[in-house]
């Protein structure tokens, strides 16, 4: 496949970098240390991968230290998995893990929480230090988070590039009586084979008056020769994630298809138009909604029209910040990347959302993906 290529790669040096960023903040907001749980930041700062469970495990991060909070039973595990160097700390079967970190933070200090901790151990912690010793973290890891790398805008590039030669093989698959559930085998296997860490992370494959409803129907599908196609997924490489929408028909002729598409692809072209640096993501989601109600849609989130934030975040996470809705004014800045979809419903009828990804430069947007070319020719 001619978009194959050596897989891009985070590094130890690139982690060792934010990790030193995340610790500058530390010091700023005069904290002890930033506690990072078994979540997509604890990936992301120190490459360890853990899945959350009722015992935690994490790192804690001080401004001169890194330590590892691990069940006793689990270090051995640990210690075989990728990870920045630091101090294995474990904690027993009898113990209780919020008691450690308590006594490791600085008698007084207080300790950002990783926003991504669950409820029942942040009343651990705080039976442990005090309510007021807590603080939330979730500011200072996701403002990191949410400016990528070069690094992780080429790896991101490659996940997408992976998944959209995906979707052009399935458009060759598709034909009139094929059913939805053979679709998304053939895409997880197909992603499988190219190497995506666990197959596809979601798809979903929408028929005819099915295409209308965001998220798909419950149920198999058959697909009919003038029905609209909406097919959405994505997988994942080293972490980082790929979401791609393609809607289209086989054939043309449907002309209130074809009218509601172009307006579909205007609008996602409004979004990437009113991108630049240091404006509100807000101003991203109006620009779309303009469209619509330039055509009569909407306006706002009534239907026929969008009904959900023309964007979101993507990266290790494949919902993250920035969101591309009304009320965010947090500005765009260089190295943010986020999807521009901004669906149309037609309730009971029909529904087009053309997802592709940009990322933001100090020059301005760019593609990751190149938009779709026209109603019956999904890839340009």
């Amino acid at each position: 496949m001619s978009w194959q290529h050596t897989v891009p790669r985070i590094t130890e040096n690139e982690r060792q970098n934010r990790l030193a960023r995340l610790r500058k903040m530390i010091e700023a907001e005069g904290l002890a240390a930033v506690l990072l749980g078994p979540t997509e930041s604890l990936h992301y700062f120190t490459g360890l991968v853990w899945h959350p469970s009722e015992r935690f495990l994490g790192a804690l991060v001080t401004p001169a230290t890194i330590s590892y909070i691990v069940p006793g039973f689990e270090r051995s595990r640990v210690e075989t998995l990728p990870h920045l160097p630091g101090e294995i700390l474990v904690w027993e079967e009898e113990e209780s893990s919020a008691a450690l970190i308590a006594r490791l933070v600085a008698q007084g200090g207080r300790l950002a929480l990783d926003d991504g901790l669950p409820l029942f151990f942040y009343h651990a912690l705080a039976a442990e230090m005090g309510a007021p010793g807590l603080a939330d973290g979730g500011r200072l890891i996701r403002g990191l988070r949410c400016i990528k790398s070069a690094a992780e805008i080429a790896l991101i590039q490659y996940v997408m590039d992976l998944t959209l030669d995906v979707h052009r093989q399935v458009h060759g698959l598709l034909k009139p009586g094929i059913k939805s559930s053979e679709v998304v085998d053939f895409i997880d296997r197909q992603h499988r084979q190219a190497g995506a860490d666990a197959g596809s992370t979601f798809c979903i494959v929408s028929f005819g008056a099915a295409t209308s409803l965001p998220h798909g129907a419950d149920g198999d599908q058959v697909l009919g020769r003038d029905d609209v196609i909406l097919i959405d997924t994505g997988c994942r490489i080293d972490g980082y994630h790929s979401d791609i929408t393609r809607t289209y028909m086989l054939e043309g002729g449907e002309s209130a298809f074809e009218r509601a598409w172009w307006i579909e692809r205007e609008a996602q072209q409004a979004v990437f138009d009113a991108a630049r640096i240091g404006a509100a993501c807000s101003s991203l989601d109006d620009a779309a909604r303009k469209v619509l109600a330039k055509h009569s849609l909407g306006p706002d989130y009534r239907l026929p029209g969008l009904p959900h934030r023309a964007g979101h975040g993507l990266g290790l996470e494949i919902h993250e910040e920035p969101y591309i809705v009304r009320g965010n004014d947090a500005p765009l800045a260089a190295g943010m990347c986020f999807s521009n979809e901004p669906m149309i419903v037609f309730p009971g009828k029909f529904g087009i959302r053309l997802e592709d990804h940009m990322y933001m430069t100090a020059e301005g947007p760019r593609w990751l993906t190149n938009p779709a070319a026209g109603p019956t020719e999904p890839f340009s």
